[in-house]
């Protein structure tokens, strides 16, 4: 476990708020150069600790109004396979095996319920192995944080 210091944990937050602030920036708030900041930020990446720099897309924007999540109960001999399939469908957004009888949480976004059910009855009630499904469909988002408190 690597335990950061009140600068490391203050430019975790605001990377996380904003991965393209500046380090010219983030260097003020800290009370650091801009190369000390570089430097912390490459350490951290190098540790692990930073996993990826990305951005969040609103996919209501883009056409895909209806965000759904699914439970999948699944035959353990066809989890890999089940697992192989929904990672190449476009409609997929995040797949998460979980604890329990062999449960894969899965998130979908889709232009509209008709296309959700021609998804479910194509991409998910087809597949061979599947014992239980449960979806709900997100009416409203109230907070969404990636990444972890610090």
């Amino acid at each position: 476990m690597t335990v950061l210091d009140t600068i490391d944990s203050h430019i975790l937050r605001r990377l996380a708020q904003n991965s393209r602030i500046s380090y010219t920036d983030l260097a003020k708030e800290v009370g650091l150069s801009g190369v000390a900041v570089k430097e912390r930020i490459e350490r951290l990446v190098n540790q692990g600790i930073i996993e990826q720099f990305s951005i969040v897309i609103s996919a209501e924007k883009l056409g895909k109004k209806i965000s759904a999540y699914l439970e999948l109960e699944v035959e353990p001999k066809h989890l890999d396979k089940i697992v192989a399939a929904l990672k190449e469908n476009e409609r997929v957004a995040v797949l998460y095996e979980m604890t329990g009888a062999c449960i894969l949480h899965t998130h979908i976004l889709v232009e509209s319920i008709e296309e959700m059910e021609h998804f479910m009855n194509e991409s998910i009630y087809s597949l061979e192995g599947l014992l239980r499904v449960e979806n709900q469909i997100l009416l409203k988002r109230h907070k969404n944080q990636d990444g972890l408190n610090i």
